[in-house]
């Protein structure tokens, strides 16, 4: 039995162990940027450690995908041009993100299975320029690897915590 065609067979543990090779190589990265400090951590620092982390994980979970989707393209792209241009990451407060309003004022039926569609667009990463039927099969991709994504996350979670 050919060892590589046994490991192709099955995409999804693949991912599952790229993603999690990338994002523990991501935070230890980041456990060595980390300044060491006995006083206790402002909260602009720990936004900024959520940033750190967030953008690892994205990162991670696109790379193990690579360039297949959309999605992980688009993510990998606007995490390049940040870098390139030297610009951070948009700060947004866990407020303001929690009262972005994402439905806005609803006419008719129409309108609200347009402006929920634009809604998906703008939660699906390089989703702006996809139309319906490719959205709705990236979007289900998407959540595939959220979920592969936040089970991974869990389970070094709870590896760190014992």
């Amino acid at each position: 039995m050919n060892p590589r065609r046994s490991i192709s067979s099955n995409p999804a543990s693949t991912v599952k162990s790229r993603f999690t090779n990338g994002f523990l190589q991501a935070l230890l990265r980041i456990n060595r940027q980390r300044i060491t400090s006995t006083t206790a951590y402002t909260p602009r620092e720990i936004f900024r450690g959520y940033l750190r982390v967030k953008i690892a994980a994205d990162v991670s979970m696109a790379s193990a995908i690579g360039s297949r989707r959309a999605w992980s393209r688009a993510i990998l792209r606007k995490v390049r041009s940040h870098g390139r241009d030297g610009a951070q990451v948009r700060r947004m407060s866990f407020l303001a993100m929690r009262k972005r309003n994402l439905y806005g004022n609803i006419k008719c039926v129409e309108d609200a299975g347009f402006h929920q569609a634009n809604v998906l667009r703008k939660l699906v990463p390089g989703g702006e320029a996809m139309d319906m039927c490719c959205l709705l099969g990236e979007t289900a991709h998407y959540i595939k690897c959220l979920k592969t994504q936040v089970k991974v996350m869990g389970r070094i979670a709870e590896v760190f915590s014992t």
